[in-house]
């Protein structure tokens, strides 16, 4: 079976390389051609995991086209902000019942959109629309160590087909029907991974990093249920599971570059050392949108983007995160 995969970053690689030992044909689009070259004549991504030999049924190409020429499905790994385009480009080329997996993580800034709205927007046909998120770090699957995922869609048997298509010996695949909880989870961790992040580099110890994601995870259940999603779903995969990996993982790009920022570093620096697109960097400003839409209070989502985006003062932030009024734990659920 033929699979297009659009986006040749860390995870579009890693997802490449597991269907590919799946034994499916992967067309793998990327942008740069120094990338396409290096996968076809070195069977190396020369920009993203490059310690990695790549499979030999794994085909790179610049053309969206190219990439979707025969494909029986589509996954999507490209940056939450590129997603429109991307999914208007694939209705001038699949028909409505062509099935496409979305692995990006984030909330569309212009509209509020999770991405399987912003696909459905442009595609119609929400059934075939899937999202795959978990605790799965594109430098361990890609090694085949042991990871497992959740596939959420509002259609049975599309969530059922990429459970199937993606699962492995190492590589233990769940479906779900909550698209809406899945989302969420995978937006929200990328914040509090940030918030641990200047946390360590504030000099903080493990206790300040529990308290974070234990009430970051709180923050995700109030939003998640006020939007609509199940609150179990953030106990999940998709919700805890990614969140703990996100946060205590030194693969954790979100977490190291709240490290730097605390230490007086920038976002446009981190980016242009790395390469990488801070996804939660992007998602505190959506996720304040959505806060104040749904009158959701978001503690710690108000911090980071204080500190990333307006210059707030990140050990003032915290203290200021302290000195908030007492509550039960529970409030909001």
């Amino acid at each position: 079976m033929k699979v297009a995969v659009i986006g040749a970053g860390s995870w579009g690689t890693a997802l490449a390389q597991t269907l590919a030992l799946n034994g499916h044909n992967v067309s793998l689009w990327a942008r740069k051609d120094s990338v396409v070259h290096g996968i076809n004549h070195e069977h190396v991504n020369p920009r993203y995991l490059s310690d990695a030999k790549l499979s030999d049924n794994i085909v790179a190409t610049t053309s969206y086209r190219d990439a979707l020429h025969r494909a029986k499905a589509a996954v999507i790994v490209t940056p939450s902000n590129l997603l429109r385009g991307v999914a208007r480009v694939l209705s001038d080329v699949v028909d409505d019942q062509f099935p496409i997996v979305i692995c990006s993580k984030g909330v569309e800034a212009e509209s509020g959109y999770l991405p399987v709205g912003v696909f459905e927007s442009e595609l119609g046909n929400r059934d075939r629309l899937a999202v795959l998120s978990g605790p799965n770090h594109a430098e361990e699957v890609i090694k085949a160590k042991p990871a497992g995922t959740v596939i959420a869609s509002s259609g049975q048997d599309t969530a059922v087909m990429f459970r199937d298509l993606f699962a492995s010996p190492t590589f233990r695949t769940y479906t779900s029907d909550d698209v809406t909880g899945v989302e969420l989870c995978a937006a929200f961790k990328n914040v509090i991974a940030i918030a641990v992040g200047v946390a360590y580099g504030l000099g903080y110890g493990d206790n300040t990093a529990a308290m974070l994601m234990t009430r970051g995870l709180a923050e995700m259940s109030r939003l998640t249920v006020k939007c609509g999603g199940q609150a179990i779903t953030c106990m999940g995969l998709a919700g805890a599971g990614d969140l703990i990996a996100t946060c205590t993982s030194e693969h954790s790009r979100n977490r190291s570059f709240g490290v730097e920022l605390a230490q007086g570093g920038t976002l446009d620096g981190y980016r242009e050392r790395t390469h990488m697109v801070v996804e939660g960097a992007l998602a505190c400003k959506t996720l304040k949108t959505l806060s104040e839409a749904y009158n959701v209070e978001l503690p710690i989502t108000d911090v980071v983007r204080g500190v990333v985006w307006e210059g707030a003062d990140p050990k003032a932030a915290a203290k200021d995160l302290f000195a908030r009024p007492l509550t039960t734990e529970f409030y909001g659920l």
